[in-house]
Formats: structure tokens, C-alpha cells, sequence
């Protein structure tokens, strides 16, 4: 695309086919290529140097001795297709991999080469007021400790809560000796003193300045004044997208910390808006087809709030009775199940006794049957098999599923339940995502599609181009598999993500 070339002939990418054959196993070619040819290609390090500072280009080196590395990489890259291509038939995986993975790829080359602008005033303000926020929860925590100490040390960290605060008597240490203060555990001594949610609150804020507010600015590419983020398609075991350079899946979009970020992806100019489409709650959607349930499929069916209709059945009340407590309860066992969380987890997220938890647990399976029958269905037929798939036949291998350690493979069971949701999910925004260009193409739409988050797509839109691309994506996304239940799709627009969104 740089260079004004655009490759339109029919793919086959080894590295994609060997991760759909073999998803939980490394997939570069020098890896393949020593697995099933027997043979070690030239290392690059070889032509180019080690990875550093003094590493040299490619330009740099002798054309003869490219040319020999360059042959090598196509011969090797055609020896291993047509090792695949065979097998990609035997697992049921052609399909999928000629129909979804192979199409995506001109989808996302286009998406990193349109990249996202970013305004970086709006940044430097944001980071401005977060070290602001910063040294006021400092002295805060000073306040509620009795005295000062360091608060990014986890040792100095662990020595005031557990021994100079006494904050729980049977305390997790880790392999040096050290006091556990990962998030996990400050999360369980939330209710014990109010110095543990300044510093999980501290820890966030100093994250999302590390991470985004401070360093995103150093990624924008100085020749677009854009960021260009990699997409990767071969990195989760479920299918969904992954980015990095920078990782943009990762932003905290839901948290209102995330507001700040989110303020600062912009469209492009003047003429043109930032718009997003995201999926309405397509997990739940995605389980109640598998699990036929029809209590769940009702409400879906009839654009029930599909919380307050949850609250209603497991507290036994009519709709209007539901109340904004009870609904919330509701929506985090809704999430939760089916992530197959526990009656202690549950019991944790919602600050309530576990037996209480339990009961909820037991209301919502006494709720929605069919529910707690497909997770059954899916443990037992991943202990068969070993593995689980998705709708569009994704296979996600699962070797922990017959471990005699009970943790081990309580694990897998939860992989079992969930990965083939989560893997339907990352299939149909895949869909929807070949759609949508095909759909811009055929049109001569100069609006571009620049992210892809979780269940969201953004777009930089033209705005005389606004109502036709809202028609597009909507048509594209809600069209993009024929489940039970409709798949339904909210949109937003904004002159940045923020407002979008």
C-alpha cells in the first residue's frame, strides 16, 4: 500500500493456516519451517545485525546477499502451503480460513495504513491533570498510612499494610519473600480500610499515564501525524484481533478514566466525524442461540432489557420492581456466568456474603435452564474432544480439560463455556469487518474503517458521506451471521471517540 501497490490476487498466508491448525503453538516461519521441512532458513539477524540500536535496514545489505535470503523466504513459504493446505481440509478449518482469516487481511493492511489521528494537546492537558490527581491521592494515602513511604514500591507497599496497618494476619508472600499486593489481593481487602481503594486508584492512574496519556504522543508517525497500530490475527487463542505498536485493545474504554484517552482520537479533519458502531451485549446474544434457552431468546427477541428481564425472574418481581440494585446484580451474574465465575467471585465483584451469592447463582441457572445445560454440554464434550469451536468451526484446543489437579482444570471448564462465545463474537465482527469494505469499495466511499476494539468498529466518516455509511455498517454488522436471537447494533458519532462512543 506504501508504495502504491495493491495486492488483490488470492492469499494463502502459512503463518494464519498453521494457527487456526495449531492455535497454542508458535507460528513464524523459522519456527514452521524447522518443524516440518527440517530446515533452518537464513536468520535475518545474519544479513542485518542483532535487534538494537545498531541493527542496519535491509536497504543497507549487498543486493546479492538479499536476493539468496529473499528466494529462500518464498521457497520456504511455498513449501509450507502446500504442507497446509491439505490439512486445513482434514480439520475443518478450509472454510473458515479462505472465507474469514484470508479476507481480512487487505481489511486490516488498509486499516493500519489509514491509522487514527490523535491530538496530543488534548493529552498533554489530560496528563497535566492526572499528576495532578496523582499527588493528591499521594498525600492521601500518606494521610490514611500515618506516614510516608513509597508507593510504587510493592515492598514498602506490603510492609504498610500488613505490618504496620495489620490489615489481615494470614498474609500471601511471594516466591522472594515479598507481601502479595498484586490488584487481586488489594481487591480482597477493599472493605478492611479505605487507604487499599486509594491505592488501586493511585496504581490505575499511573498506569493509564504510562501507557496511553504519556506515551502514545511518541507513536505518532511524524510523516502522517497519525498512529498506526499493528493488528495481529494470529495471537488469541479465541480469534479475536490484537494490536500492538501501540496496543490500543487494551484502553480502558468503559472506565471513566478511559474518557481521557478516548477524547483524544479525533477524526481527521473539519470535514469529516469520528464514528463508532458497537455490538449490544453479543456474548449474551451469542449464548442464548447456543443454549436455545428461551426465556433469554424471549427477551432478546422482544428488545427486553435484558438485565431488569434477568433481575425480574431471579428476584422474583414484576419488571417495573426491578430496581437500579437489583439490576446491577443481575447484569454482573450475567456477565459473569458466562465466564463461569464462582459463587466466591460473584460474592466479591457484588461486596455481598458468599451464601447470598450463591443464591443468586442458583436463581439465574433456576432462571434460564437451558443456560446452565449448555455449559454442562460444553465441559463434557471438551473433556471428549479436547477441544471446543465456534460457530464457524475455530477450534480452541484445550490440554488442561482431563487434569487431575481440581484449579488446573477448573480453568479449562471455564475456557469451555466461554471460548466458543468469545470465538463466535471475534468470527462475526470479522464478517462484518470484510462486509463493510466490500460495501465502501463498491460505492467509492472515501470514509475509512481505523479500529477495531473488543466488539466495536471506529470510522474516520466524510460527513456528506455519514447517512450511507450508518445505513452500511449497520446493515453489514447486523447481517454478518443469522443466530436465533438478533444481533443488534448501537451507533455513535462525535467529532472524537469520546463523544462517539
Amino acid at each position: 500500500i506504501k508504495y502504491g501497490i495493491r495486492v488483490d490476487g488470492p492469499l494463502f498466508d502459512t503463518m494464519i493456516a498453521h494457527y487456526l491448525l495449531y492455535p497454542e503453538l508458535r507460528h513464524n516461519m523459522d519456527y514452521l519451517s524447522a518443524t516440518y521441512l527440517r530446515y533452518r532458513p537464513i536468520a535475518i539477524e545474519s544479513l542485518i545485525g542483532p535487534r538494537g540500536k545498531g541493527q542496519r535496514s535491509m536497504r543497507e545489505v549487498p543486493v546479492k546477499d538479499v536476493c539468496e535470503y529473499a528466494a529462500e523466504d518464498a521457497d520456504v513459504t511455498w513449501q509450507l502451503m502446500e504442507h497446509f493446505r491439505p490439512l486445513l481440509a482434514e480439520h475443518g478449518v478450509e472454510q473458515l480460513f479462505h472465507d474469514i482469516e484470508m479476507p481480512l487481511v487487505p481489511v486490516l493492511a488498509e486499516m493500519e495504513e489509514a491509522g487514527v489521528t490523535l491530538d496530543t494537546e488534548a493529552l498533554r492537558q489530560s496528563s497535566d491533570e492526572l499528576n495532578a490527581t496523582l499527588r493528591s491521592l499521594e498525600e492521601e494515602i500518606y494521610t490514611l498510612a500515618g506516614m510516608e513511604f513509597n508507593i510504587n514500591s510493592s515492598r514498602q507497599v506490603g510492609t504498610v499494610l500488613f505490618e504496620h496497618l495489620r490489615l489481615e494476619e494470614k498474609v500471601k508472600k511471594t516466591k522472594t519473600g515479598l507481601y502479595s499486593t498484586g490488584e487481586e489481593v488489594l481487591e480482597k481487602l477493599r472493605s478492611k480500610h479505605p487507604i487499599v481503594d486509594k491505592l488501586l486508584d493511585y496504581r490505575r492512574v499511573k498506569k493509564l499515564l504510562s501507557t496511553y496519556i504519556d506515551a502514545l504522543p511518541e507513536r505518532v508517525d511524524p510523516a502522517t501525524g497519525k498512529i498506526h497500530t499493528s493488528f495481529n490475527q494470529t495471537v488469541t487463542s479465541t480469534g479475536r484481533l490484537s494490536s500492538s505498536n501501540p496496543n490500543l485493545q487494551n484502553i480502558p474504554v468503559r472506565e471513566e478514566l478511559g474518557r481521557e484517552i478516548r477524547k483524544a482520537f479525533t477524526a481527521d479533519d473539519a470535514e469529516s466525524v469520528f464514528f463508532s458502531a458497537d455490538y449490544s451485549q453479543i456474548e449474551l446474544r451469542i449464548m442464548a442461540h447456543f443454549s436455545g434457552d428461551e426465556h433469554m431468546t424471549d427477551a432478546f427477541r422482544h428488545g427486553t432489557d435484558i438485565h431488569a428481564a434477568t433481575a425480574a425472574k431471579i428476584f422474583g418481581v414484576t419488571p417495573e420492581e426491578v430496581t437500579s440494585d437489583m439490576r446491577r446484580r443481575a447484569k454482573t451474574a450475567n456477565f459473569g456466568i458466562i465466564y463461569g465465575i464462582s459463587a466466591f467471585g460473584l460474592a466479591e465483584r457484588l461486596a455481598i456474603p458468599r451464601a447470598e451469592a450463591r443464591e443468586l447463582i442458583d436463581g439465574y441457572f433456576a432462571s434460564y435452564p437451558r443456560i446452565k445445560a449448555y455449559m454442562d454440554e460444553s465441559i463434557r464434550t471438551a473433556a471428549e474432544r479436547g477441544y471446543v469451536e465456534t460457530l464457524f468451526g475455530r477450534r480452541m484446543f484445550l490440554p488442561d480439560i482431563r487434569s487431575r489437579n481440581a484449579v488446573v482444570r477448573g480453568y479449562a471448564e471455564r475456557g469451555a463455556i466461554n471460548a466458543p462465545i468469545q470465538g463466535t463474537a471475534a468470527d462475526i465482527i470479522k464478517i462484518a469487518m470484510i462486509g463493510i469494505r466490500r460495501r465502501f469499495r463498491q460505492e467509492h466511499l472515501r470514509s475509512r474503517m481505523i479500529l477495531q476494539v473488543h466488539d466495536e468498529l471506529n470510522f474516520n466518516v466524510r460527513k456528506e458521506e455519514l447517512d450511507v455509511v450508518r445505513r452500511i455498517v449497520r446493515e453489514e454488522m447486523e447481517g454478518a451471521a443469522k443466530l436465533s436471537v438478533p444481533l443488534t447494533v448501537d451507533c455513535g458519532v462525535g467529532r472524537n471517540w469520546l463523544e462517539a462512543h
